[in-house]
C-alpha cells in the first residue's frame, strides 16, 4: 500500500486548478440547467486497466465545491483496476459535482496514467532483478510532487526531488567547472555529511576519471551507454557507488539494460510522456430534488492527510 500524499502537498494544487477551470463566474453552464439545491450521486469508473493514483487529490476537487459532499471509495492509490472497475461514488450537490468533475478527471488520470506506466516498466524487470526504476525531475510545473508520487503507486522509486536535496552533476555543469575532477573537489566542498553527489559521465573514460577522484561520487549517471559498455561500467565500479543507466531507455530494452547490473534505471519518459489513464464520472441518479435527500448520502470517508 502507498504512504498517503500529505493534503498540504496537493491541497493548493487542487484550489489552482479548480480557479483555473471555474473562473470568477463559475460553471455558467450548470447553474443555468440545473436548480440550485439539486442533489445527484456519481461515480469515478475506470475505462481501461491501470493502476490508480491521485484519488485523494480528485476527491478533494469536489469537497471544496461541497463540503458536505459524502463520499465512498472501492480502490485506492497503487491498486489495480479493470475496464469497467468503480473507484469512488460521490454524493451531493449536482452543481458542485459537476464543477468539479473535470479538474478530478484530469489529476486522477494524469497521475494514474503515470503509475500505471511505471507498473510496466517494474514488470518488465527480470524475475530476480534488485534494479529500482525511479523517474527524473522532467516534470510539469507545479505537478511534481503528485507526479513523484504517482510513480511511487506504481512501484517505482523517487529521484532527487529538486535542485536542493541532492547534488547532481551533468554534463554542463562539467564543461562549466573546468573537468570531471574540479567539479568533484567543489561538489564535496559543499555537500554536507547527509548529502550525496552524483556524477553523470558519457564514457568509460569519464568513469575511470570518477574512480580515481579521491572523493569519489556516492552514484554514478551512465548516460546512453551501450549495453556492453554499461556491463563493463558496473564491473569498474565494483559496487563503490550506486550505478545509475538513464537515456533512451524502452520497455523493449529494459530487462537488458537491468541485466547488466546497474542498481538504477532512471526514466524520464514516466513523467513527460506518459498517457492518461481513462477514467470517467457516470451520473447515476439524476436532478431529483433539493438538499433534503438523504438517500442520496454515503458513508462519509476522511482524505488522507487530513
Amino acid at each position: 500500500m502507498t504512504a498517503p500524499l500529505p493534503r498540504i502537498a496537493y491541497e493548493p494544487l487542487v484550489h489552482a486548478a479548480l480557479l483555473e477551470d471555474l473562473g470568477i463566474a463559475g460553471d455558467v453552464t450548470s447553474e443555468a440547467t440545473i436548480p440550485a439545491g439539486t442533489q445527484a450521486r456519481a461515480s469515478l469508473v475506470s475505462r481501461a486497466p491501470g493502476v490508480l493514483a491521485g484519488l485523494d487529490a480528485a476527491l478533494l476537487a469536489f469537497t471544496l465545491l461541497d463540503p458536505g459532499v459524502a463520499i465512498e471509495t472501492f480502490a485506492g492509490d497503487g491498486e489495480r483496476v479493470e475496464t469497467g472497475s468503480r473507484i469512488a461514488t460521490i454524493a451531493g450537490d449536482a452543481r458542485a459535482l459537476l464543477g468539479a468533475e473535470r479538474t478530478a478527471l484530469n489529476l486522477l488520470s494524469h497521475a494514474s496514467g503515470i503509475a500505471t506506466a511505471t507498473a510496466r516498466y517494474v514488470g518488465a524487470l527480470p524475475p530476480g532483478s534488485h534494479c529500482t526504476i525511479a523517474e527524473t525531475r522532467k516534470t510539469l510545473p507545479g505537478l511534481r510532487a503528485l507526479e513523484k508520487y504517482a510513480v511511487r503507486a506504481g512501484g517505482g522509486a523517487n529521484h532527487r526531488l529538486r535542485l536542493d536535496d541532492a547534488i547532481l552533476i551533468k554534463d554542463n555543469h562539467v564543461a562549466i567547472a573546468g573537468g570531471v575532477a574540479p567539479a568533484l573537489d567543489a561538489a564535496r566542498l559543499r555537500a554536507g555529511h547527509l548529502m550525496k553527489v552524483e556524477i553523470e559521465v558519457d564514457s568509460l573514460q569519464q568513469l575511470e576519471e570518477v574512480l580515481a577522484h579521491p572523493g569519489g561520487a556516492d552514484a554514478i549517471l551512465l548516460d546512453n551507454f551501450s549495453l556492453e559498455h554499461l556491463a563493463e561500467a558496473v564491473r569498474r565500479i565494483g559496487g563503490r557507488a550506486i550505478a545509475e543507466a538513464s537515456g533512451g531507455i524502452t520497455l523493449a530494452s529494459i530487462a537488458a539494460i537491468a541485466a547488466t547490473g546497474v542498481d538504477v534505471i532512471s526514466i524520464g519518459a514516466l513523467t513527460h510522456s506518459t498517457i492518461a489513464l481513462d477514467i470517467g464520472l457516470d451520473v447515476e441518479m439524476g436532478g431529483i430534488g433539493g438538499p433534503s435527500r438523504p438517500d442520496l448520502r454515503v458513508t462519509p470517508v476522511t482524505l488522507a492527510g487530513e
